[in-house]
């Protein structure tokens, strides 16, 4: 026998039976992914979760937590909802928020497509810092450019009509637009267009009959951008819009369904839950294009 005893082998990783490694993976799995994933969902859902149980709770659970259980409905009710749609003019306000956000996103793409374009495919100096600038003015606060725009609005004698507001909007839609088709202009290959520009076509036949076509994903996800934030907007609804019944959902809800320090907290939740259910419908139908469409926007 030697004097120097031999040292045990150092255990390894290969000899580690298949049930402890699927344990440590499923468990790091767990911690890395799911764990924060629940969490996530968990606060972002949690808001309206709370709003769509508020909108069917009677006056009686809302206000007193010792009896009733704050997460939960003992007697649902619909007594806010119909309170929201036959005592107030929620239904006009949904039609006037529908309609600027419509026409507001109709001209915010029509502008954005045809700069996006002139900027990316026709090559003049400069155009890079254009379309960078274009991008700059996007992230102008709103609550700056509202005072000289009442000034315009004034001057135009739009003051209290929902023309103003779809005037207004693209101001802010336009360059976000404009940049989002600059990036999916660029994954267009170029070699399209100068095919069709050797066949004798025009800039306009090709950005109508080449362009656009492949372009849909990225005008379908500026079209989502626009519409869900011209439905949101809030600043320039409160300052423009005098009149009850031309008021926005978002503004109305606001500012006609508190009196005073009453809050009418069913309504209110009633009225959050309805005006957000047409943007998240809309949305769902094409989440894969927005997708696809920012993916093409930010790879370059």
């Amino acid at each position: 026998m030697s004097a120097t005893a031999e040292a045990p082998p150092a255990p390894s990783s290969a000899a580690a039976p298949p049930e402890t490694l699927s344990w440590d993976s499923r468990s790091r799995r767990m911690v890395t992914i799911w764990v924060p994933l629940a969490c996530f969902l968990l606060i972002l859902l949690f808001p309206f979760y709370w709003m769509s149980i508020t909108a069917f709770k009677p006056n009686a659970e809302l206000y007193d937590y010792n009896t009733h259980n704050p997460f939960w409905i003992t007697s649902p009710t619909l007594d806010h909802i119909r309170l929201l749609l036959f005592g107030t003019s929620y239904p006009r306000w949904l039609l006037t928020t529908m309609t600027v956000a419509i026409c507001s996103t109709v001209l915010s793409l029509i502008a954005s497509t045809l700069a996006a374009y002139a900027i990316q495919r026709l090559r003049f100096k400069g155009s890079q810092y254009v379309g960078l600038a274009i991008y700059l003015a996007y992230l102008v606060p709103p609550s700056i450019l509202f005072i000289p725009l009442a000034t315009v609005v004034f001057q135009l004698g739009l003051f209290d009509s929902p023309i103003a507001l779809i005037l207004v909007y693209p101001t802010f839609l336009v360059p976000f637009c404009t940049w989002l088709l600059i990036g999916y202009f660029k994954s267009i290959p170029f070699e399209l267009e100068e095919c069709a520009l050797i066949d004798g076509a025009t800039r306009l036949q090709i950005l109508r009959q080449i362009t656009l076509p492949l372009a849909v994903p990225g005008l379908i996800s500026a079209g989502i951008f626009s519409f869900t934030l011209s439905w949101n907007e809030f600043i320039y609804a409160l300052a423009f819009i005098q009149s009850s019944e031309r008021k926005t959902v978002p503004v109305a809800i606001l500012t006609e369904l508190v009196t005073g320090d009453v809050y009418q907290w069913g309504a209110l939740m009633a009225g959050s839950l309805l005006g957000s259910l047409p943007v998240a419908i809309f949305y769902s139908f094409f989440v894969d294009y927005y997708v696809s469409s920012l993916t093409g926007a930010v790879k370059e």
